[in-house]
Formats: structure tokens, C-alpha cells, sequence
């Protein structure tokens, strides 16, 4: 059986769809900005590309510093 550790790491994972969602984006937009390798870091696992929480939320934290006026 999965340690509690184990477990709580694997919800800071999220699929291309709930990032989008996250976002609150187009799953199309995300998959672009990937393509270009703008938008946050993913990365691949197995056949999904999948997103860490924090860097979703550090991505977001360098576009509102880089647009602050």
C-alpha cells in the first residue's frame, strides 16, 4: 500500500486538461504555448503530458510580476 507521502504528491499533479482548467484556459492555448515553450513547464509521463501544481502557480506568479505596473 502507497504511503500517505506517496499519495499527496501524486494530487499535485495535473493532467493537460485540469491545467488548462486551472488556467482557465483552452486545452488548444496550453497545448501551443507548450509547443513554443511558453507556458508552464510539463513534461511527459508515459503518454500524458502532465503539469506540477507549483509550477503552474509559479508561471502564473512570473506573468503577474512581469505585466505589474
Amino acid at each position: 500500500m502507497p504511503s500517505t507521502n506517496a499519495l499527496s504528491s501524486g494530487s499535485d499533479l495535473m493532467t493537460l486538461v485540469e491545467a488548462a482548467a486551472s488556467l482557465r484556459t483552452p486545452v488548444a492555448t496550453l497545448r501551443y504555448w507548450r509547443h513554443l515553450g511558453a507556458g508552464p513547464a510539463g513534461f511527459r509521463l508515459g503518454r500524458r503530458v502532465m503539469y506540477r501544481r507549483e509550477d503552474v502557480d509559479r508561471w502564473i506568479g512570473q506573468r503577474q510580476r512581469a505585466q505589474a505596473y
